[in-house]
């Protein structure tokens, strides 16, 4: 949504300084673009801010900048994954990985705009495949 603000703002500002003379579009582009910009950059600070864990036992979602919020629970709970990339994650390279506990028909947990989400998705399958092995042979 940010670079679409942005992307208009930039537009309509270079349309309405074209023909030299600072008008209306020119100004409402300039505050396009500058909201356009404010939202780019405050979802980069969210998702530079935000932290996945898979630990041997646990599932972490920690995210903040002034405060913290965690997310977490044990991984023997996870009853299944999905994994999700629209076109442009599959190009750039992320995705959402959605993890559903037993007990509960909804997302436990989403790991948003994950890099590499094939890898964290393999990562989480072989701890989990770890953990019923380990438990079949106890």
């Amino acid at each position: 949504m940010g670079l679409v603000l942005a992307a208009v703002g930039f537009v309509s500002t270079a349309w309405g300084v074209t023909g030299g003379d600072v008008g209306m579009p020119a100004l409402l582009g300039v505050a396009l673009l500058v909201v356009g910009a404010t939202l780019v950059a405050l979802q980069y600070v969210v998702w530079t801010n935000t932290r996945y864990v898979i630990t041997t036992d646990e599932l972490y979602k920690k995210r903040g900048i002034v405060s913290r919020d965690v997310t977490q629970f044990r991984i023997d709970r996870v009853q299944n994954t999905t994994l999700e990339q629209d076109v442009v994650g599959r190009l750039l390279g992320y995705g959402d990985l959605t993890i559903y506990t037993a007990g509960s028909g909804d997302p436990e947990l989403t790991f948003e705009r994950t890099p590499n989400p094939e890898r964290a998705n393999g990562a989480l399958n072989q701890q989990l495949s770890d953990l019923v092995d380990g438990s079949r042979s106890a």
